[in-house]
């Protein structure tokens, strides 16, 4: 009886515990996205924007709108998009509460290289209205060096540090372990498609002669592109800069001012008196009023209309012509959903095919950034979007990376844009299929066996080796898709397939070395790409501007309608942002890239990879 009287009270007292605790974290939620509506009037006078990267620059809106949330801060930070941060900055070099900006990379928020590129040009940009920009930081990476590069004044703290090193490209090649596992993997590609490298890991133990020669091409294009810049904007020569990273000369902040790659070694508070000698005026406090981006963003609610696939409700009364922004960020995947990170055939089909037949729709500018993928959701993509070409202008904006997949569906397109860095081409297909039968029997004492009515019935598999025929049909079809995609390219860029041959072969090229073959029309941003496409369009009084965005949930809707998330759908006029003549913007390039792999493979049933 005792028992069940002590079990009794302990389950309730754990049951009220439990709805205080849960409770408490849906009132503080809820409390949090209360905090996400736009305030008016938020921006002080006499402020400075803080470039902090506190927040992750994306290509692309969250596939949610209600963002990520901080655990840090027990807040939900949205991400920003490049074209909220780049619309921002325009409208702080006419904002009269904003005298400058700072760019002072103290976040742990993420950028993408092109994105840099994006960031750097508008600051340039803003740089020409009379305001200033100066820039600080306790250590400098590359990228963010690069940014700073835009600065009229660059400082760094006494014990700072400066990195200057140069570019690599590193893989990590796993055959060995697969030997160790007893894994075996049939390849598939074209004898054409020699660079194609994304392969190589499983079957080599380094890089080929091919690969090696497109890396170090893709390593001194960039780096020179890089040295270029930095020597213009700093007025230093080439060749020095060269030698300082050769040489590893740059370690200490007096290092850096003694070569002139900063301007001014000192602590934050003398950074406060600059601002001052720029004639900001201090607050009631004796301190400057400071925004940052994503606040900055925020309160001046700078989002275009979003709008779902199957739903033109928000843009049916538009009384401009509208552009649509249509984004194809992360592995190419077959299927029809919404998932940050990839990039689904049907669903981007979908929103080409929607933007295609919308009357008010007049252009159409499409963000890629994608190492590519399915070549089955890559050729689907390429069907609406030629359909869509054949309609209306087609401007694409390739990113970070728009390879293999990437490209195949940027093809038909009027005119692409391409930063310098951006990683594009690799017009090729590859094919995997793992065999891991002797893995199952040798490390697991795991046997496999079946009974079929003839030798491949029971399809490609990961659990036997491939017969004479499949191998055949695989190589065919492995054939066909490079075929199908080299003639792509030359249809839409208007190449002689011969000349596509010479340069395809699955090699990549940096964006300078593609619009000097052919590939890319243009070294520029999304801001070039929705310039290019009013200019095309021929759209001479004013423009807005709509995205794509998934379908609310039904909490997500009811959010919204509370007006508690920065995801309402607003419209915002972008006439006074950019301009018809694309020659008017600066443009320079981003800084800083991995080697993350152009391709993706997947086990299993064979899928053909572009």
């Amino acid at each position: 009886m005792n028992f069940w009287k002590t079990f009794g009270a302990s389950l309730l007292a754990f049951v009220v515990v439990s709805a205080f605790v849960v409770g408490g974290i849906i009132s503080l939620f809820i409390s949090t996205l209360l905090s996400l509506e736009v305030k008016d009037n938020f921006v002080k006078e006499q402020s400075v924007l803080y470039i902090n990267i506190a927040e992750n620059i994306t290509d692309a809106p969250t596939a949610s709108p209600l963002g990520v949330f901080d655990p840090s801060t027990m807040t939900m930070l949205e991400p920003v998009t490049i074209l909220q941060a780049l619309t921002a900055i325009e409208n702080a070099a006419s904002d009269e509460c904003i005298k400058g900006i700072c760019i002072h990379c103290d976040g742990l928020g993420t950028i993408s290289a092109a994105n840099i590129e994006e960031l750097r040009t508008a600051l340039e940009r803003f740089k020409a209205s009379g305001k200033f920009v100066v820039a600080y930081d306790d250590t400098y990476t590359q990228s963010e060096y690069y940014l700073a590069t835009a600065a009229d004044k660059i400082l760094i703290t006494p014990e700072g540090s400066l990195e200057w090193r140069g570019i690599a490209f590193t893989t990590l090649f796993h055959k060995g372990l697969m030997d160790k596992l007893d894994v075996k993997a049939e390849i598939f590609r074209p004898t054409a498609c020699k660079f194609k490298s994304a392969v190589e890991p499983i079957f080599r133990t380094n890089m080929s002669p091919e690969n090696r020669l497109q890396m170090e091409v893709l390593a001194t294009s960039m780096w020179n592109d890089i040295v270029n810049d930095v020597a213009t904007s700093r007025n230093l020569n080439a060749d020095n800069l060269k030698q300082y990273a050769a040489n590893l000369e740059i370690n200490t902040s007096e290092d850096a001012l003694a070569r002139g790659m900063i301007d001014q070694i000192a602590y934050e508070d003398e950074l406060f008196n600059i601002y001052s000698e720029y004639g900001v005026e201090r607050n009631e406090y004796g301190l400057h009023n400071t925004i940052s981006l994503y606040d900055y963003i925020t309160y001046i609610n700078i989002s275009p209309m979003r709008v779902s696939v199957g739903d033109n409700s928000a843009i049916e009364d538009a009384d401009k012509p509208l552009i649509a922004i249509i984004y194809a960020e992360g592995q190419i995947v077959d299927g029809n959903m919404y998932m940050d990170g990839y990039v689904y055939g049907s669903r981007l089909a979908e929103e080409l095919r929607q933007a295609r037949l919308d009357k008010s729709t007049k252009a159409v500018v499409v963000r890629v950034n994608s190492p590519g993928g399915s070549a089955l959701a890559s050729d689907v993509v390429w069907r609406e979007m030629s359909l869509l070409q054949e309609t209306k202008p087609v401007v694409i904006s390739m990113g970070d990376m728009a390879a293999s997949g990437g490209y195949y569906i940027s093809a038909p397109a009027d005119y692409i844009f391409a930063d310098k860095l951006t990683l594009t081409g690799s017009i090729g297909v590859f094919g995997v299929i793992y065999n891991i039968e002797n893995t199952l029997k040798n490390k697991l004492g795991i046997t496999i066996d079946s009974a079929e009515t003839s030798p491949s019935a029971g399809g490609v598999n990961i659990f036997k080796a491939l017969t004479p025929e499949q191998k055949k049909s695989l190589s065919t079809s492995i054939d066909r898709v490079y075929t199908t995609f080299t003639s792509h390219v030359a249809e839409g860029r208007n190449i002689p397939i011969d000349e596509v041959l010479k340069i395809a072969e699955g090699r990549v090229w940096s964006g300078s070395n593609a619009v000097e073959i052919g590939l890319v029309d243009e070294i520029g941003g999304l801001t070039h790409a929705v310039a290019k496409a009013t200019q095309l369009a021929g759209l001479k009084k004013g423009y807005a501007l709509y995205e794509f965005n998934a379908p609310l949930t039904p909490f997500e809707e009811w959010l919204e309608s509370m007006g508690t998330t920065t995801a309402t759908k607003m419209g915002f006029d972008y006439n006074n942002i950019y301009h018809n003549d694309i020659k008017e913007f600066f443009i320079e390039y981003p800084m800083f890239i991995t080697d993350g792999g152009i391709q993706a493979i997947l086990p299993g049933d064979l899928k053909l990879d572009l």
